[in-house]
Formats: C-alpha cells, structure tokens, sequence
C-alpha cells in the first residue's frame, strides 16, 4: 500500500521519508506520480489547510493521502504569521523575504519577548474514512539574526535556548528529535501502521 505526501515542498519530503524509513507501506510523492494540483491553502487553521490538501490528493488518486500545515507563532505579534506562514510577506515572497519581514516587525524587542513556537497539524485522507489528525508543537525564541545552513523556511531564525542553536543548525537527526512537524508525524504512524499495514495484508 501506497501513502501519498500531498506536497512538492522538497525539505518537508526528506523529512517526512527519514522519520518513515523502515515502515512497511511505501511513500510517494506527487511529483512521482506524474501529479499536477496546486491546492489553495484558504482556511482559516493550518487543520483546515492540512484536510484541503489531504482530501483533495486522495480524491484525485485514490491513495491514501498524508498532508501537513504548519505555522510559526510569535507571542509578541499576537500570533503572527500564524496560518499565514508560508503567504507572511505576499505573493511571490521568498523565505528570505518572509523572514527579512519577521525580523523588521520585531526589531528592537529584546529576547525574552520574543518567544515563539512552531505548530503543525497532520491529516490522514483514507479512502472511505473520515479525516484523522495529529499535532505537534516546540517552542523557543525568535533570534535576532538568522543563523545556520540546514532547513527551511523561518528555521535560521527560531531557536532553542536550551541547545544554544538555532533550527537550521541542526542535523536531520536532531531536528527529527524537536521539531514540531516530526511530533505530529510520530503521533500519526500508530494509526499509519494500523490502517496500511492492515490494507496491505487485506490485499495480498
């Protein structure tokens, strides 16, 4: 049994692949599947973005179909961006510029108000079934400057104290372990391995 990750974003598929290795249904991805959809993120939670695209992949394919949705949340803004991550700084706008705007909002605001944390929410489309979800969340400040070469998005700027280190300076590995994207994955994989594994044996 096929489980399809409803995005092309390729720093999501790595680490959705690396937490998934080892499990015993197959992963795919639209691009390999020759797929062409670009879903309008419209809702008003990343849960409403997350069953968007979850739901609109499996109707396509009729696979069954994980998505995500995921925010970063800055106390001192209110929240912001929030569900509007990934649109922050407009259409078009790059990761450098989304986080070029975050810095400008919070210029001159000293560390300790500048607590903020990651959430995602995960949403598995079964053919025949009702959405199911997951959450995932960790927290940290926002730094003054981005530091570090590895993920995405507003990663060189989110750091964790307590590692000294920001989200981008960390491995695969270590970001696996603390991210919130890979806590709401692990909470998915019981009900993953349940339903797949079972549709897997049901077919052979």
């Amino acid at each position: 049994m096929r489980l399809l990750l409803a995005t092309n974003n390729a720093g999501k598929i790595r680490e959705f692949r690396a937490l998934l290795a080892g499990e015993s249904f197959a992963v795919t991805t639209p691009g390999e599947e020759g797929l062409s959809l670009d879903v309008d993120e419209t809702g008003s939670t990343l849960a409403d973005n997350a069953t968007l695209k979850a739901v609109a992949f499996r109707e396509l394919t009729g696979l069954p179909t994980l998505a995500d949705d995921s925010g970063l949340f800055v106390d001192h803004l209110g929240g912001e961006p929030g569900v509007h991550s990934a649109r922050y700084a407009g259409p078009g706008a790059t990761d450098a510029d989304r986080v070029a705007l975050l810095l400008r909002r919070l210029a001159g605001v000293p560390d300790e108000r500048r607590t903020a944390c990651f959430r995602a929410v995960i949403a598995v489309a079964l053919p025949g079934r009702a959405v199911e979800y997951s959450y995932g969340e960790c927290c940290g400040i926002i730094g003054q400057v981005g530091v570090g070469q590895f993920g995405f998005g507003y990663d060189p700027v989110f750091r964790f104290p307590e590692l000294g280190k920001s989200m981008a300076e960390l491995g695969s590995t270590e970001k696996n372990g603390v991210s919130h994207r890979s806590r709401a994955l692990r909470a998915a994989i019981p009900f993953l391995r349940q339903h797949l594994e079972g549709e897997s044996v049901g077919a052979s």
